[in-house]
């Protein structure tokens, strides 16, 4: 494992999930929300965005954690392994609260600078409907990319239980 990608949920724990895997395997993490960003929640232009994240893709070895539905090939091409955090969406939702509660006004450490925590009805509903809207599409993605590790992790006691072995 060089080069992982790690998606799910908002509220999956993509970034702290990251974090111990980096620290675990002595790899760079990249959480493409801070990278993503500009302050006031502003996105980046579509072409400016893709050409960050291929040159991204092109170090060495990196974990990087978010969704970013349109540059996923590009990132699931480069890399070797693909972590999906597929937890209950009642545990997303919930830790998304948490969160919102936690860093209300300020930002999250792997957020980008002058992004406030925020939430709001659309974000929940989001989380809510992954599982049936989004993860559809990303099982189906992954099925073009046979040469890849897939790793599904559907409960916090099975991402325990894979880090311990990346240990």
């Amino acid at each position: 494992m060089k080069r992982v990608i790690v998606i799910g949920s908002g509220g999956a724990g993509k970034s702290t999930f990251s974090k111990r895997l980096g620290d675990a395997l002595g790899i760079e993490v990249i959480h493409l929300d801070q990278l993503y960003w500009q302050p006031n929640w502003v996105e980046p232009a579509k072409a400016e965005w893709a050409a960050k994240i291929e040159s991204l893709v092109k170090r060495d070895s990196w974990i990087m954690d978010g969704n970013f539905g349109g540059t996923r090939t590009i990132r699931v091409k480069a890399c070797d392994t693909v972590i999906l955090l597929d937890l209950p969406r009642s545990t997303c939702t919930f830790r998304v609260l948490k969160r919102r509660w936690k860093y209300r006004g300020r930002n999250r450490p792997e957020m980008a600078v002058g992004c406030p925590e925020k939430i709001d009805l659309k974000f929940l509903l989001w989380v809510w409907n992954f599982p049936k809207k989004k993860k559809p599409g990303i099982l189906a993605e992954f099925e073009h990319f046979p040469n890849k590790e897939i790793v599904i992790l559907r409960s916090d006691r099975e991402v325990e239980e894979f880090l311990k072995l990346c240990i």
